[in-house]
């Protein structure tokens, strides 16, 4: 930060500047599908939340965290843009310990700014009171443990089809060189109607529709299939059960459009859950 003489006070940053200033250029960042699955997975010990230490071990330290969760759902597209956020309790019915746990990250008003900047296609609002839900929160303390890299939420505006979001991501691809991680929280196969409740300790326990569309996921993935699962609700019953809402997928996009073609990608956590969940991630990396 630039030093003035003894006397002399800064004129007060635009929010462009601050992010200049904070942000620099960096090596690129990888970026980070992550299944978020149950909120317990933020205080149990499972192979889940090992995946998450795992991952987190091989991850540059960002600057920022520019996060898209599932459970922020709006009329429209906002960021959030406070010091603090707060930590949401968006679930009901878990044990009372669960509710106490805190992430106390901040925020980042100038990375609120910049993705208001960077995102030309519509008016991106700015939001001081969502906070992290558990989408982010509960993924996070275990890549982040200290809680002190800043962390902004991107909101799904619920009235737009795939491909606007698709689209609208295309524009954050800028953040992966300014030390930004970028991160999806959802789950590509998500139908908590057909949760087989008496399979939930059974590891890897899938119905053959969950399975079938995991793989296929997996394959257009690898394949750099962007189109296809764009159009996931033209392809047939398996994805149809898989996506019954679109919420939980949606992250998935926004990680695939900021995809580069010297992008490695790593997956991790790759099981299903209850017979109609996975808990597939990926990682996108240069390396």
């Amino acid at each position: 930060m630039t030093m003035l003489p003894f006397g002399l006070r800064a004129a007060p940053l635009s929010g462009l500047a601050q992010f200049a200033e904070l942000f620099g250029a960096s090596p690129k960042m990888p970026v980070l599908f992550v299944g978020h699955g149950s909120p317990m997975n933020a205080i149990e010990e499972n192979v889940f939340v090992r995946g998450f230490r795992e991952t987190a071990a091989s991850l540059p330290r960002p600057r920022a965290i520019l996060c898209i969760s599932a459970h922020w759902e709006t009329m429209g597209t906002f960021v959030t843009a406070m010091e603090r956020p707060r930590t949401i309790y968006d679930f009901g019915g878990f044990p009372p310990e669960l509710y106490e746990v805190v992430y106390p990250a901040p925020g980042s008003p100038s990375l609120a700014t910049e993705t208001k900047r960077l995102i030309n296609s519509v008016t991106v609002g700015e939001d001081l009171h969502w906070g992290l839900d558990h989408g982010a929160w509960t993924v996070l303390r275990h890549f982040f443990p200290d809680a002190a890299v800043p962390v902004v939420q991107l909101s799904l505006d619920m009235r737009q089809p795939a491909e606007y979001h698709y689209e609208l991501a295309r524009a954050l691809a800028p953040l992966r060189d300014k030390g930004v991680l970028i991160v999806g929280s959802g789950n590509m196969v998500h139908n908590l109607r057909l949760v087989a409740w008496n399979k939930l300790n059974e590891a890897g326990f899938g119905f053959d529709w969950a399975l079938e569309a995991q793989q296929r996921m997996k394959t257009m993935l690898l394949k750099n299939d962007h189109k296809g699962l764009i159009n996931y609700a033209k392809q047939g019953e398996a994805f149809r059960l898989a996506i019954p809402t679109p919420e939980h997928f949606l992250p998935l996009l926004y990680v695939l459009a900021v995809q580069n073609e010297n992008d490695k990608m790593t997956f991790f956590n790759d099981q299903a859950v209850a017979g109609s969940l996975t808990m597939t991630s990926l990682l996108l990396s240069q390396s």
